[in-house]
């Protein structure tokens, strides 16, 4: 029988093991059960990642909002002792650096040319087209379902038909991207965010998407257009203020996380809500109110970008009672700190009319993820608009037949069969 395990940490006169990160799943709506506990006996403890490095992982609310509001801590993936999430992540963010891997002022500066397209006015502007969106989308699927002889109605996958679609034709249009491209697009992300790529094939995709975006810019440059690309073109790279790679590594940045994140959260989302019917009645039929407190209790119980904030110490800080050293690695447990019970009264159970819920899904400080608004937006008008659409909406596959994305970056389920 093996005394040392890596699912503990032991502390004795011989051996300190740290846990790997990260750890296996139970229920595949929460976090590791081995983050809450670390969150109660270890808050700040040392983690063993996959390049065999030691970085400190800090599970509990507080901390976890400090480091990130502290300038200390770096997000340079280049700086030694960077926690990086996959082979893939470091690669994708060395091949085509944007400013979420940087620090101010550079980090500020580049911030500043997107940031009057996500603010809360400008995306709530956007409404009319997400509703529209959505409302394309839904008729899409109600037609897939019209499969077989006599109109039969079958199941369909809610991911592949809603939850993708939307957010990918949002961003599009936004950025001003091709739809009809959305296929490749997708594929190079899904690989990019899977933590099994290799750098290898990490690389190429990067610097295809990379020059398949840079060639758009390119057209702007020539051919203006009213759409952030082009807005991008002649604001600022017309102005030698940003390289056309720098916008094209920008708008690749927008282009995989504006998708996969509100793709991921709709789906897995609308699975979690089909769990609790009657939860799932008042998000159909409640006010704005409701459903805007809806989309942030959501956002804290499933915290899909479950691999953590990175950062690297700048210098000797003290975390919730340790000593942190210049150089070493940090990683924000964003899932385990959205379920910390000193913040969040019966934090495993979803509350839609949750009260202060001051969750970290998004970040913290300065670089609190700046497409927020347009996340939350998509997601208001999502889940209500298909409950609504598809009232006796139900999952068509048991619970254990679904396949969940653990080796991704960005956690959902793969596909959602659904009928009514």
């Amino acid at each position: 029988m093996p005394i040392w395990t890596d699912t503990d940490v032991h502390v004795g006169a011989f051996m300190t093991l740290n846990p790997t990160y990260p750890m296996t799943r139970g229920c595949p709506f929460d976090p590791p059960a081995q983050l809450s506990r670390l969150r109660e006996t270890d808050p700040v403890s040392r983690v063993t990642l996959w390049d065999g490095s030691t970085p400190w992982l800090v599970t509990r609310h507080q901390e976890v909002r400090a480091v990130l509001a502290d300038r200390r801590f770096s997000a340079e993936t280049e700086r030694p002792g960077y926690p990086a999430v996959s082979a893939a992540q470091l690669v994708r963010r060395t091949t085509a650096p944007s400013f979420i891997s940087m620090d101010d002022p550079e980090h500020a500066r580049q911030r500043r040319m997107l940031i009057a397209e996500f603010t809360v006015k400008h995306t709530n502007g956007l409404r009319p087209m997400v509703e529209q969106t959505v409302d394309e989308a839904l008729d899409a699927m109600e037609a897939a379902t019209e499969a077989g002889t006599g109109g039969r109605r079958g199941p369909v996958d809610l991911v592949g038909e809603f939850a993708l679609p939307v957010p990918s034709m949002v961003i599009c249009r936004m950025l001003g991207v091709p739809y009809t491209d959305h296929d490749y697009f997708q594929a190079h992300s899904a690989a990019l965010l899977d933590t099994g790529t290799s750098s290898e094939e990490a690389r190429a995709r990067t610097e295809e998407l990379r020059d398949y975006l840079a060639d758009l810019v390119a057209r702007r440059e020539s051919e203006p257009a009213d759409d952030l690309l082009g807005r991008l073109a002649a604001r600022h790279v017309a102005t030698g203020e940003l390289t056309r790679d720098g916008a094209a590594s920008m708008a690749l940045l927008l282009l995989v996380a504006g998708h996969e994140t509100t793709a991921n959260m709709i789906g897995l989302g609308t699975l979690a809500l089909l769990r609790d019917p009657e939860q799932a009645a008042q998000v159909r039929d409640g006010s704005p109110a409701v459903v805007v407190a809806a989309v942030e209790e959501l956002l804290r119980l499933l915290t899909i970008t479950h691999s953590g904030r990175r950062r690297v110490a700048l210098e000797d800080v003290n975390v919730g009672g340790v000593t942190i050293r210049a150089g070493e690695g940090v990683i924000l447990a964003a899932d385990a700190a959205n379920r910390d019970p000193d913040r969040f009264g019966e934090p495993d159970v979803l509350d839609i009319h949750r009260e202060h819920n001051q969750h970290v899904a998004f970040g913290y400080g300065p670089h609190q993820c700046l497409g927020a608004p347009l996340a939350r937006l998509e997601l208001r008008v999502a889940y209500p608009a298909l409950l609504r659409r598809f009232p006796g909406l139900r999952v068509a596959a048991p619970l254990e037949q679904l396949r969940f994305r653990d080796e991704m970056v960005v956690y959902g389920v793969h596909a959602l069969p659904v009928t009514w």
